[in-house]
């Protein structure tokens, strides 16, 4: 029989008092009644028809915790009906032991999807023992959302089962996966394997490991590979085969689970040939991955690998292949080789500028290579030779320059005049060219002229243009230099001469000179006379 304080309880509960002071009685009821007496349960059982929402979900709790079950069903009505009181009564039906569990088992069974969802997140939070078989038998629903939800929620709330609750959900979870009769969709067998992983039981890493490969699907495979990531386990040598493959997936959530594992397997040469297997991933992370682990293995299968790499479209893996081919000497000759194989200009750019912080590091016959390249370039007119000489100036500007001029030089002992004013004009580039090299290309310039004598003409020669050049530095001796020349004929000194006679000022004395010469080599020749003539005509004898 009740006593006094639980019949005033009662009392308040039943009568249509103020909701406030009704609430609080129900609360304390819940905590200090019992479910034999019949006069507490009666009123409870009353409240739950009130108008007021707040009072029923108290009712209801207080019903949970009075563990009445003769409110099953009641609460599963309300449970059916969904609503705001739904999750309050799966709840208390989850502390009604095994009817309650059979109750919320087949409503589960009947329920559409979206209460489904919401109450497998109830019943996982509330600790109940028949709850949580309920909620683990909701992985094995036909409806995604469900398994989801249910997954999401058990692996949220292991951390605060007991021992005997996570030992009874592992077997069931193995239980399951073991099962080769039972047909799991792809996101229930991916759903068991992420709520096993959480629970940390000896016996599921080679559950894990049975599961990261085909014909397993890649949900399943993907939650096995982060269930072995969560376990820190180390794959061994025979394991990799496997993981190698599934780095090279074409689903990114396994090749991510698989490349998280594989960061446990040290660099170097030993699994070198692993490594060159992801070069071919579909998924650019892989790849990325791959030629992190090869830095510092040099031999030319690895460095043919990364070359390959140098034309993806990814820039980042294009600048993480070229920075790790610079870094060793069978990596540098493999980019020279795709430099000197590309044909557009921009990719030969790009690979140069790559190469460049090592330039230094190329051998004697790499860097004869690279000239002679250049000049091949260079002497069909094409833009891909700019790449190589910024590449030769990287290495040794100086030593560069000294190149040019020889060659230069040696086309123009040849006759070649046009050859050579073009690599001439190559070295006038640079600000700080010398005046002699300037005599140079204005002197084989003079070799290449026309020698059109009207004014305009001579106006427009470059050749023309470059002594009056040379003529504005007192300290060069262009006459000792001319002098010099003799592979200038007299026809370039007379068209030289002809033009500066018509000058003032020093352009005017060295015109005068220059014809001079030209009386002197052949005078008795016709040239010679028009250069007297012109000396005449300019007052200049």
């Amino acid at each position: 029989m009740a006593d006094s304080t639980l019949n005033k309880l009662i009392h308040v509960i039943a009568e249509n008092g103020a909701p406030a002071l009704r609430q609080a009685a129900i609360k304390v009821s819940g905590v200090v009644g019992s479910v034999k007496e019949r006069g507490l349960v009666k009123a409870l059982l009353a409240a739950l028809t009130d108008s007021d929402a707040n009072l029923r979900i108290d009712a209801i709790q207080a019903l949970g915790q009075l563990q009445v079950e003769e409110a099953l069903p009641r609460l599963a009505e309300i449970i059916r009906h969904g609503g705001a009181e739904a999750e309050a009564a799966a709840h208390a039906a989850s502390q009604l032991g095994a009817k309650g569990a059979r109750v919320l088992g087949k409503i589960m069974h009947e329920a559409a999807p979206g209460l489904r969802s919401r109450l497998t997140g109830v019943l996982a939070k509330s600790g109940a023992g028949g709850a949580l078989v309920v909620t683990a038998h909701a992985l094995l629903d036909a409806d995604p959302k469900v398994v989801d939800s249910a997954a999401r929620s058990l692996a949220m709330e292991v951390p605060s089962f007991t021992p005997p609750q996570r030992h009874a959900l592992a077997k069931f979870l193995i239980e399951e996966l073991h099962n080769k009769k039972a047909k799991h969709s792809p996101k229930t067998e991916a759903g068991l394997l992420r709520v096993l992983s959480v629970l940390h039981d000896s016996k599921a890493e080679e559950i894990f490991w049975a599961r990261i490969a085909p014909p397993a699907p890649p949900e399943a495979r993907a939650a096995a590979l982060q269930a072995l990531g969560n376990l820190e386990a180390k794959p061994a040598d025979k394991r990799l085969p496997k993981l190698l493959a599934c780095a090279v997936d074409s689903d990114f959530q396994v090749v991510a689970a698989a490349l998280m594992l594989l960061k446990q397997v040290p660099p170097g040469r030993k699994h070198a040939k692993h490594w060159l297997t992801l070069l071919e991933a579909p998924d650019v992370a892989a790849r990325r991955f791959a030629v992190e682990k090869l830095q510092g293995v040099d031999s030319k299968e690895v460095a043919a690998g990364l070359a390959d790499q140098a034309s993806h479209p990814d820039r980042g893996l294009r600048d993480d292949a070229m920075n790790t081919l610079r870094g060793f000497a069978a990596g540098r000759q493999a980019l020279l080789d795709k430099l000197f194989a590309t044909v557009s200009h921009d990719d030969c750019w790009t690979i140069a500028r790559s190469i460049a912080p090592a330039a230094r590091e190329l051998a004697k016959p790499q860097r004869a290579r690279i000239f002679a390249e250049a000049c091949r370039h260079h002497d069909a007119g094409d833009r891909l030779a700019n790449p190589l000489w910024f590449l030769l100036r990287e290495i040794d500007h100086d030593g560069l320059r000294d190149q040019i001029e020889a060659k230069a030089l040696a086309l123009r002992q040849k006759k070649k005049y046009a050859e050579a004013l073009s690599f001439l004009r190559l070295l006038t580039q640079d600000p700080a060219c010398s005046e002699d090299i300037r005599f140079e290309l204005a002197a084989t310039g003079l070799k290449l002229s026309n020698h059109d004598l009207s004014v305009d003409a001579r106006n427009n020669e470059p050749s023309l243009q470059q002594f009056s050049r040379l003529l504005q530095n007192p300290a060069f001796d262009l006459t000792g230099r001319i002098a010099k020349a003799k592979w200038l004929d007299a026809d370039d000194l007379f068209y030289l001469g002809f033009h500066f006679a018509e000058q003032t000022h020093r352009p005017r004395e060295f015109g005068k000179e220059v014809l001079e010469r030209v009386i002197e080599r052949s005078p008795k020749s016709e040239i010679a006379k028009q250069a007297k003539r012109k000396l005449k005509s300019e007052a200049l004898i």
